[in-house]
């Protein structure tokens, strides 16, 4: 990827509870045709089978889910606050019916093994899938989490990924 560096996932930079639940990321999956991308406020980083990962949630509607279900691998890209309207606009639009990244004056970048991702990105973690399972609600115990997340009953996939390699903007 132009203009980043390749770092240890350990000496990623950032707080990631404010870069993905203030600041949002941005989950890119596809194959060297056709990708897209979903804004993303839910999720997690941290350490499981022996090495570091990064934990996705996604509804099943999403149209991004189709992507991401269909490759092994998949990006979470960190943008600056610049590109907070853009963000916003990912969020709020489906790729179903338009190219969204291009109409939010965002562009797309494959690192270099190829996986799809925000080129604009300040951070960038190649990701590979070890595991996917659906929330339901038998598993809550706290009941009032899915009368308030989830009236329509769309309940997220969540996905278990490694972080293989973390690019940072240089």
């Amino acid at each position: 990827m132009k203009g980043c560096k390749e770092v240890p996932a350990e000496k990623m930079p950032g707080n990631v509870i404010e870069m993905i639940g203030r600041q949002w990321m941005l989950v890119t999956a596809g194959d060297g045709e056709k990708c897209n991308t979903m804004t993303a406020s839910w999720g997690g980083i941290g350490f499981i089978w022996g090495r570091p990962a990064a934990t996705v949630y996604i509804r099943p509607q999403r149209y991004t889910r189709e992507f991401v279900d269909a490759e092994q691998r998949l990006t979470l890209s960190f943008m600056d606050e610049r590109y907070r309207k853009a963000l916003a606009y990912c969020g709020a639009h489906s790729g179903r019916t338009e190219d969204k990244i291009a109409a939010a004056g965002l562009t797309v970048a494959r690192t270099p093994d190829g996986t799809p991702c925000i080129g604009d990105a300040a951070l960038v973690l190649e990701c590979r899938k070890m595991y996917r399972d659906r929330f339901g609600p038998a598993e809550f115990l706290d009941n009032g989490l899915v009368d308030e997340w989830y009236p329509e009953k769309d309940f997220h996939y969540v996905y278990i990924c490694a972080i293989e390699k973390v690019y940072v903007r240089e």
